[in-house]
């Protein structure tokens, strides 16, 4: 990774991702941080959940996909955050403790306790939102296929802390999003996606559409799973993320 300059007084140049580690009770998550640059006294945080393919202990892998729109100088200086990639070990997976057998909506997991990797992420989260310059009404999660579930789970786990969810090319079991009712959520999908089915995408809308909630669907003709590609490419996509508040229940 060419472009991650370390500093001789140990910090880490503006527009890189720091390696860092959250350790809790013994476990340790990887994971990186991108500083916005210094400017204002709060900024929002943005929460990015990677694929199964990243995982791993390298705390490299997390940042192959997404990483570069928030390292990309014009949106630094526009929209500047708190951006977290923690990694998920290689037998972990983020929404549940195990892979799912099966990706169909309506059998999907409703009930399971947390998983340990997702338990991590969370006491990240809230080491970070005690942070008095983090603007704890501007946090944002978004992740693709595993993270895209990680994303669904997270905020049916805990909807009071967010104010927007992405979850691209994910799945969920659509009556839990009852508890999200009040979260933004803008969620993608290929139409052709023969690894995650764009009806995990689909239910999850109809879900929130009938339970009133802010929701917005696109769907991409011809696409297989690699829909995180044109999801990023998508216009507005920034500027719809950090528009968004958290809303009062």
């Amino acid at each position: 990774m060419g472009w991650l300059i370390f500093l001789a007084n140990g910090i880490y140049a503006q527009g890189e991702y720091e390696k860092k580690q959250f350790v809790s009770q013994g476990d340790t998550l990887n994971y990186r941080l991108l500083r916005p640059e210094p400017g204002q006294q709060q900024y929002p945080l943005v929460l990015f959940l990677h694929g199964g393919g990243e995982r791993g202990s390298d705390n490299e892998k997390q940042l192959s996909h997404g990483s570069e729109m928030f390292r990309n100088p014009v949106n630094r200086e526009n929209y500047p955050a708190y951006v977290l990639y923690p990694q998920c070990p290689e037998d972990g997976y983020w929404a549940y403790r195990d892979r799912p057998e099966t990706f169909t909506p309506a059998e999907m997991p409703s009930g399971l306790s947390i998983s340990p990797v997702m338990e991590l992420v969370v006491g990240l989260l809230d080491e970070y939102l005690l942070r008095p310059d983090v603007d704890t009404d501007r946090v944002y999660v978004m992740g693709l296929s595993m993270g895209g579930m990680g994303t669904f789970d997270l905020v049916c786990r805990y909807p009071e802390l967010f104010a927007a969810a992405i979850p691209i090319c994910g799945t969920v079991y659509p009556a839990r999003l009852e508890a999200a009712k009040h979260v933004h959520f803008r969620i993608f999908h290929g139409d052709k996606d023969a690894t995650v089915p764009v009806s995990g995408s689909r239910e999850a809308y109809k879900a929130l559409k009938q339970i009133g909630a802010d929701v917005e669907y696109i769907e991409f003709p011809g696409v297989n799973h690699d829909s995180w590609t044109p999801a990023f490419n998508y216009p507005g996509f920034m500027e719809w993320l950090f528009e968004k508040r958290r809303k009062t229940n």
